[in-house]
């Protein structure tokens, strides 16, 4: 697909040609949904935690005898049917860890990033210089480029002066190429990415990696394997043979 560069203050400059292998992928709702909960399960941290009857301090000593008090029995100040209690099925440490194969992850980023180009919410700049990474020339960048809502800016590696200048600009996010995600395409509107970091982006996702088992390189030729006639098994004759002649 064909898209415009622009520079940095928002006049066309050439028009280049994306791969569409990366940026022009049919959506897949569901897979792109999966992604998205994995990645927001993936940064809870799960330290929640609750004390059950046996952690709540005090509770030692029986409230009132067993018998002949008119009242029921109770064994414990501290259990669940009690102010201050234990309480009985409350949250407890543990991993919100959800895992997707590569490939689908791989997937997801491309589907977004087709879905971001199809809807001309991806903006394509021939370079980003902030001076001494000021704010002021960030918000002046993206003024002139158009973003006037939430933004991510995608740059080739890490640029510090770049994410300095972003830093206090509010739904403004900055990355590197190869720390993009689907999570992050879906959280803000419009995608800032330079003419470096798409071509990046194509090397990283236009091919799928090998090593699938079961997978056939490209390139590799097809033989089939071609079985024989089965050969009879020697032994001993089963008892339904015929028996040999006498000799004379």
């Amino acid at each position: 697909m064909e898209t415009t560069v622009k520079n940095q203050q928002g006049q066309t400059v050439e028009t280049i040609t994306l791969d569409d292998a990366v940026f022009n992928v049919p959506l897949n709702h569901a897979l792109v949904h999966q992604a998205l909960v994995m990645y927001q399960a993936n940064r809870r941290q799960g330290t929640h935690d609750t004390k059950t009857r046996a952690e709540v301090s005090g509770g030692g000593k029986k409230p009132w005898a067993q018998k002949h008090t008119g009242r029921a029995r109770q064994g414990s100040t501290r259990a669940p049917q009690w102010r201050h209690g234990g309480v009985v099925f409350g949250p407890h440490p543990r991993s919100y860890r959800v895992d997707m194969p590569k490939r689908m992850r791989r997937l997801a980023i491309k589907c977004m990033l087709s879905e971001k180009a199809r809807q001309g919410q991806l903006i394509c700049v021939d370079q980003l210089q902030i001076e001494g990474g000021k704010t002021q020339a960030m918000a002046s960048v993206l003024k002139n480029l158009g973003v006037s809502g939430s933004a991510l800016v995608v740059t080739r590696q890490s640029d510090q002066q770049v994410a300095r200048a972003a830093h206090n600009l509010e739904k403004v996010w900055t990355l590197p190429v190869n720390l993009l995600n689907a999570g992050e395409l879906l959280k803000y509107g419009a995608l800032v990415m330079t003419v470096d970091a798409a071509r990046q982006a194509e090397q990283l996702w236009a091919v799928e990696p090998h090593g699938r088992r079961g997978a056939v390189k490209e390139g590799t030729p097809f033989r089939m394997k071609v079985r024989g006639p089965k050969k009879e098994k020697r032994g001993r004759a089963s008892g339904n043979a015929e028996p040999a002649e006498a000799s004379a």
